[in-house]
């Protein structure tokens, strides 16, 4: 079952999957497919990571999610945004590419036994990307969330951490 959960910025998305994982299952999986580019980043991941207490397996991985040994499992990927940008600059900014791998990725998961909580950001809500790689990346994002939510069993919309169903 792959389910997305979407949302703009700081809309409670992390803390909904992590709560939904854990009604599904006593010992979820979560998955990190950020890198930590920074300090400020970093104490954002310190966060994330102090969420989660030892009923979590933890996995981290930037790109292949789908070769992890997490069938059969309960798990939360958190998130497609920081997934497709390892994908982006791995392949020099071609969104055909990158979005290529990432729909087999997506594809494998889908067919995967197991529950696979997808969280993801609605970049396309906010403002207009300044820069051509800023407006690619978008563009990119959407297309992925488009291909995601089309798989998915249920999708959740985050609203300032008010969780709304727009597909079951």
């Amino acid at each position: 079952m792959l389910q997305l959960i979407t949302g703009g910025a700081r809309s409670g998305k992390s803390s909904y999957a992590q709560q939904t994982a854990l009604s599904l299952s006593e010992n979820p999986v979560y998955v990190a497919t950020a890198k930590v580019w920074d300090e400020d980043f970093a104490q954002r991941v310190a966060r994330h990571q102090q969420d989660r207490d030892h009923r979590w397996s933890n996995f981290e991985t930037p790109i292949h999610v789908s070769e992890l040994p997490i069938a059969n499992r309960v798990v939360v990927i958190d998130c497609v945004t920081l997934w497709l940008t390892n994908i982006f600059i791995q392949e020099n900014n071609d969104i055909d590419r990158s979005l290529t791998i990432f729909k087999m990725e997506i594809d494998t998961l889908a067919k995967m036994p197991g529950t696979f909580i997808v969280v993801t950001n609605e970049l396309g809500m906010g403002v207009h990307a300044e820069t051509e790689i800023g407006r690619k990346f978008t563009d990119l994002q959407g297309f992925a969330n488009q291909y995601v939510a089309r798989l998915a069993e249920k999708v959740v919309l985050m609203v300032s951490g008010i969780p709304v169903t727009i597909k079951q």
